[in-house]
């Protein structure tokens, strides 16, 4: 059945009814970011848009760094993230986003495109068509990211051009494959020219490119980049036309390294937060970014053209940004200085206020797409060689892993946790199939006993799971499988599940509700004897493929350099 269908199916009518409070003026200093002016004034709103904006008090500072007192100012725009990251579905995240002044995103739907193919994209479009937030989305670029992996879907240029023809599809997502657009491979370019064709333009994903290579990328109409790993990297991309964007995510970070771009190239730089957390999105999004680059001393106007006009006019947004015809899309904070969000405003409505959003809970239908059967302990067995392990190194919420050397721990002729050494079995169970388990083994996640699973595994989001034992590691991969898709973490009898019957990625439940649950359960998988901050966070990239080194998939270690499969074992000891 297609997700429109569902959707239909589940709600009465095509939209929720939102209890937002309505208003037709709004008063204090206006932020003019095209003039670079700040004003005392008044906002008078009609139908959703901006009708007048009226200058009062005979104020007119153009000195935009004294303002004091209650401050509009355009909505903050989240210019890369996987909504699904959030572990919400779309109404979800409006409902935590919008007391931090956010009003719209940039949306790659790449984690359901992967598990559900385009009916996944059209559940996220439906869904966040239901709430009074501008959600804008890309048509995924790598589907699968690799041939590498089990995933349920793939998005081939037709796909990709159906998509385009959206009117909430606003761009191409970020190409990660970037040998292909470099080599022009036939089915990259025609998604390419499918995006230029229609005067859309393309997201990049090329961490580390440099040289006559990137060069090259970027002559494909490659426009953005979020992974740049250094300054002069982002220098580069940015003299060849790239705009950069900075991000703040629960994972990859890279505002502190990036940032000093903004005094030079400030409408080259967008901020994001690309994979938010639940918890850390009920503290935190965009704002604060805008609040960390105050604090630093940067100029407040650059900064805020960077979190709201700078990715309205690169990707073509329907988004106000306080002028007369406009849409009514913006934020009253106390100050600037301070800059408490007070009220976020979407189409002349108030959609949160003080803290609280006001838009309500809808509960959503389920879309799935999990196959896998229930295990057996002896199914993670791995029988001993003569030999040293390879072993996957993590670090904390870290995408990049090493290799570490190991002399296993042998019992019964199988291999086993080596929990002194803080070497632990891992595995990655095909979602989409009954199929035998791929076993490998991790050092850094740091467990003393239990073990943790989950379905949220980048990219194609097969079940990853760590642990001291086989049978404690079968027991957290069973409780996924039988709740269609979740986060469970088991320690001796005890057991915790986070359902995420959504794709196996999003809860349909009340989302503050899940950001206190998810915040419980990394708490819980520190109290296994992780030192990680984010033990769960740190699993969820240990199947990501596409970045190095050394990756586990649901067919085999993985040698990301290389870009091919590679043995556990390296050298006799004997």
């Amino acid at each position: 059945m297609e997700a429109k269908t569902i959707l239909e199916n589940s709600i009465s009518g095509s939209t929720i009814s939102v209890n937002t409070m309505s208003e037709n003026t709004f008063s204090g200093n206006i932020v003019d970011l095209f003039d670079n002016v700040i004003y005392s004034g008044t906002i008078e709103v009609r139908n959703g848009r901006i009708f007048s904006i009226t200058r009062g008090g005979g104020h007119y500072d153009t000195t935009p760094y004294n303002a004091t007192g209650t401050t509009i100012i355009p909505g903050l725009v989240d210019a890369h993230v996987h909504v699904e990251s959030s572990m919400l579905v779309p109404s979800e995240f409006a409902r935590l986003a919008s007391i931090h002044g956010t009003v719209a995103t940039v949306s790659d739907p790449h984690e359901i495109a992967n598990v559900m193919g385009v009916d996944g994209v059209r559940y996220m479009i439906e869904n966040g068509r239901s709430v009074p937030f501008k959600f804008y989305f890309g048509a995924p670029s790598c589907v699968p990211a690799t041939p590498f992996e089990t995933n349920g879907a793939s998005l081939g240029p037709e796909e990709v051009e159906a998509l385009l023809k959206l009117k909430e599809v606003k761009y191409l997502s970020e190409m990660m494959n970037f040998p292909g657009a470099i080599e022009g491979e036939p089915s990259v370019m025609a998604k390419i020219e499918a995006a230029q064709s229609r005067g859309k333009p393309i997201d990049g994903h090329a961490p580390g490119l440099r040289g006559a290579n990137l060069a090259k990328y970027v002559s494909r109409g490659i426009t953005t980049d979020h992974e740049t790993v250094d300054y002069e990297e982002a220098v580069e991309k940015v003299k060849l036309g790239m705009k950069i964007l900075i991000r703040e995510g629960s994972a990859a970070r890279n505002f502190d390294t990036l940032i000093p771009l903004l005094k030079v190239f400030p409408r080259m730089v967008m901020f994001c937060s690309d994979d938010l957390h639940p918890d850390e999105l009920v503290a935190r999004h965009i704002d604060g970014m805008v609040k960390k680059a105050f604090a630093l001393g940067y100029d407040k106007m650059d900064v805020l053209r960077a979190a709201s006009v700078n990715p309205v006019l690169h990707y073509g947004l329907d988004v106000g940004l306080l002028r007369p015809g406009d849409s009514a899309d913006f934020v009253v904070v106390d100050s600037l200085d301070s800059f408490n969000v007070l009220k976020t405003v979407v189409m002349g409505e108030v959609i949160a206020e003080q803290g609280s959003t006001l838009i309500p809970h809808g509960k959503w239908a389920v879309v799935n797409g999990f196959y896998a059967a229930l295990k057996s302990p002896e199914e993670f067995r791995f029988p001993a060689k003569k030999g040293r392990l390879k072993v996957i190194l993590a670090g904390d919420g870290q995408l990049l892993t090493g290799i570490y050397h190991h002399c296993p721990a042998v019992t019964e002729g199988n291999l086993v946790s080596d929990i002194l050494a803080d070497v632990l079995k891992l595995t990655v169970v095909n979602r989409y199939a009954d199929a035998p388990p791929a076993v490998a083994f991790i050092k850094g996640i740091g467990l003393k006993r239990g073990a943790i699973a989950a379905s949220i595994a980048h990219d194609s989001h097969n079940i990853l799971a760590t642990g001291v034992s086989d049978e404690q590691i079968c027991r957290a991969v069973n409780l996924c499988i039988a709740n269609k898709g979740g986060i469970a973490i088991v320690d001796g009898s005890n057991e915790e599940v986070l359902p995420l019957p959504v794709a196996g990625l999003m809860s349909n439940d009340d989302g503050f509700v899940v950001a206190q649950k998810y915040a419980g359960m990394e708490k819980m998988a520190r109290t296994l004897g992780s030192p990680l901050r984010a033990p769960l966070m740190t699993l969820s990239f240990m199947a990501l493929l596409v970045i190095p080194e050394l990756k586990l998939s649901d067919k085999g270690l993985f040698d990301c350099k290389s870009f091919s499969f590679t043995e556990s074992y390296e050298i006799d000891y004997n």
